[in-house]
């Protein structure tokens, strides 16, 4: 911990001009005598921090001294940042605000000072969910440290189908996407690598005790989940013209074939279950499934249901009750 926060203590210095003691102190949340003792070590090591005295005294790093950048171009520097911006929605501000500070230093008395500035002020990313639920959040701070500490969490989880179990879950590690977090890791119940939506978590408790690092990755997780051929189809859908905004939203404007008649062809691999069906049947009458059958038949089956629910309220609204009742 201390030579993460020296090296923290360097990086900051080197991005900026003059700092505080009192800053510092603040920044790292340690004790300003600490703080003195850590450049004095500093110092020690042969970083050459230099004192000021006075109103606007501080610390500063001898002009001479210099942070080797030729490993990382401009561009490159320029992709750290913005990546980091994104991250930093979603963790803890200290926690990419010093890996920030260390990018920063990189490009300090180059010509490029600022540059960090000046790309937030041009692009946003934002990977909060929509909703903006702080405990996801939390939730998210909490499994990095699980995950950096090799200790199992134990969670409560529902599944799609609304039954909730009790889980202990040894992290291997988090994915986002298609704007959803989820957990990767060793299932202690089912004795096999599993997948969690965290939006569907509803408490996490970090347990004490610790698990040997698995062998197996999350890349090779996710790449495995994907190459299942059991889970992914081939889908041929039609969309009416009326929805090619939300079609080239959910596909990409390269998947689309624009027929005589207008209507849109698309062409799309996607997995069995109940997301592909909500969403087909979220754009109601504006989309007919051409293959494979079995889709189509189950689009239809939950469509039939759907009328079923409200048949009811349709035999309301042809004999006028439903009006008389509102008004």
């Amino acid at each position: 911990m201390k030579l993460e926060r020296m090296l923290g203590i360097t990086m900051l210095l080197l991005g900026r001009r003059r700092v505080g003691a009192q800053e510092l102190a603040d920044r790292f949340e340690v004790s300003l005598r600490t703080i003195y003792r850590d450049l004095e070590a500093l110092n020690t090591a042969g970083v050459p921090v230099i004192s000021y005295p006075g109103l606007d005294g501080g610390y500063e790093i001898m002009e001479s001294f210099r942070l080797d950048r030729q490993y990382l171009s401009l561009e490159e520097l320029r992709s750290i940042i913005v990546a980091l911006k994104g991250v930093q929605s979603v963790l803890s501000e200290q926690q990419v605000g010093t890996l920030l500070d260390k990018v920063g230093a990189l490009l300090k008395r180059s010509g490029t000072a600022g540059i960090a500035d000046e790309i937030a002020s041009r692009m946003i990313i934002d990977l909060n969910p929509w909703r903006g639920d702080d405990s996801q959040r939390a939730m998210l701070e909490q499994l990095s440290q699980s995950l950096e500490a090799c200790t199992a969490v134990s969670i409560m989880y529902m599944d799609w189908e609304g039954q909730q179990s009790e889980r202990e879950i040894e992290p291997i590690g988090l994915m986002m996407r298609d704007m959803t977090w989820y957990l990767y890791g060793y299932c202690r119940l089912r004795q096999d690598y599993r997948s969690f939506r965290l939006s569907r978590i509803d408490q996490l408790t970090v347990l004490p005790d610790c698990f040997k690092r698995h062998s197996m990755t999350i890349q090779e997780l996710d790449r495995r989940w994907q190459e299942d051929d059991g889970y992914r189809i081939r889908l041929r859908l039609l969309f009416h013209p009326s929805v090619k905004t939300r079609v080239r939203d959910d596909y990409g404007s390269q998947a689309i074939e624009t027929q005589e008649d207008g209507w849109l062809l698309v062409q799309c691999e996607g997995y069995k279950g109940y997301w592909l069906y909500s969403r087909l049947l979220s754009y109601g009458p504006y989309v007919r499934v051409l293959e494979p059958e079995e889709v189509a038949h189950e689009v239809l089956l939950q469509a039939a249901s759907i009328v079923e629910q409200y048949s009811s309220l349709r035999h309301e609204v042809e004999s006028g009750s439903v009006f008389e009742a509102k008004a």
